[in-house]
């Protein structure tokens, strides 16, 4: 079987509900779509989301289409690793993070895709399932929200049965978070387990005094406390707190995660299929951290489902609330049926 075309297409348009987090209004639907056909009649598909910029799909498509499909097209499908090594040479010169790396995972997931339909089975039985269903959290708590408006969505997500819940912190003073932080808890009860992400809003100082906080108001995790790539500041912070630190989601590559599970900054890994490389990046990363005792939580869903299912290290698959006539399984995502990579919903 053999590559023989790349077809991409796009969407951008403005969200209906904009969210709001500590550092951005994400206020986008965009969405860059990649087709890999074969001579085999076989295809294989990849979505990537955009949340900001309308231009940033189209960007994308543009690398897709004529500087990453001429490259892939005649070869073997299978060989998705080989593709991966061909495509970072490639991007090398103009550096292989950013949109580079978004573009290579389109590509990634496509080939997995495209490999689990032509054997017509899930691509989570390819990777070796460790999991039969992922346990949920719902990521509800955005900033533009009041503290009401706080209470009906966390309400929401436990009635729909997820384990616990996420929510936005640093968009205010601490006493803000702390006020928000204790309306939920009070929603979602005593033992449900209840995240805070920041998305990289402190430096150092800040991020130690509010970490102190969350800890005494037993938050489960303390996310992306600060820039991404600040590993030494990750690994001072992880010293110091109790509360594990998550981080991952902003990071390009399985390289950029080396020196963060080797020094101890991170308790909790959390790769973005988009910017980690797709499937195949995100599964060693995942594996990476195994071997380091560190938890794997995916940063959003989707197909992300197929990489967790892999994993013994995995605690969490992230989630918004569920769709109308989804149903979680004693608080977990079943895993696909589908061949490829579908989700369940």
């Amino acid at each position: 079987m053999k590559i023989t075309a790349v077809h991409v297409d796009v969407t951008s348009e403005p969200k209906a509900h904009p969210v709001r987090d500590a550092i951005q209004l994400l206020d986008r639907d965009g969405v860059t779509r990649v087709r890999i056909e074969t001579d085999e009649g076989v295809t294989g598909e990849s979505t990537t989301y955009f949340g900001r910029v309308a231009s940033s799909p189209a960007v994308l498509a543009k690398i897709v289409e004529e500087q990453l499909a001429p490259v892939i097209v005649g070869e073997d499908p299978s060989l998705i690793r080989g593709i991966r090594e061909r495509l970072r040479e490639l991007t090398d010169y103009q550096g292989s993070a950013g949109l580079s790396a978004y573009g290579m995972s389109a590509i990634d997931q496509a080939l997995w895709d495209l490999l689990g339909k032509s054997l017509g089975v899930p691509v989570w039985k390819l990777l070796g399932a460790r999991w039969p269903a992922i346990p949920a959290y719902a990521m509800v708590g955005w900033l533009e929200l009041d503290v009401a408006g706080l209470e009906r969505m966390s309400a929401r997500a436990m009635e729909q049965g997820f384990r616990g819940v996420k929510m936005k912190v640093g968009g205010g003073p601490l006493t803000e978070d702390v006020r928000r932080i204790k309306a939920v808890r009070t929603v979602i009860g005593p033992d449900a387990p209840l995240m805070v992400d920041a998305n990289q809003a402190f430096g150092y100082a800040e991020a130690l005094r509010r970490g102190r906080a969350y800890e005494d108001l037993d938050c489960r995790w303390f996310e992306e406390p600060l820039p991404a790539g600040d590993t030494d500041g990750h690994v001072r912070l992880a010293e110091k707190l109790d509360i594990p630190i998550a981080t991952g989601e902003n990071r390009y590559g399985q390289a950029a995660f080396r020196d963060l599970l080797a020094r101890g900054g991170v308790g909790v890994v959390q790769p973005d299929l988009r910017r980690a490389g797709g499937v195949t990046d995100c599964l060693e990363i995942g594996l990476a951290a195994a071997g380091f005792g560190v938890p794997y939580a995916s940063h959003g869903g989707g197909a992300h489902i197929h990489v967790l299912a892999a994993l013994p290290n995995t605690i969490y698959v992230e989630s918004g609330l569920l769709p109308e006539g989804a149903e979680l399984v004693d608080g977990c995502y079943p895993l696909p049926t589908a061949p490829g990579l579908s989700a369940s919903w």
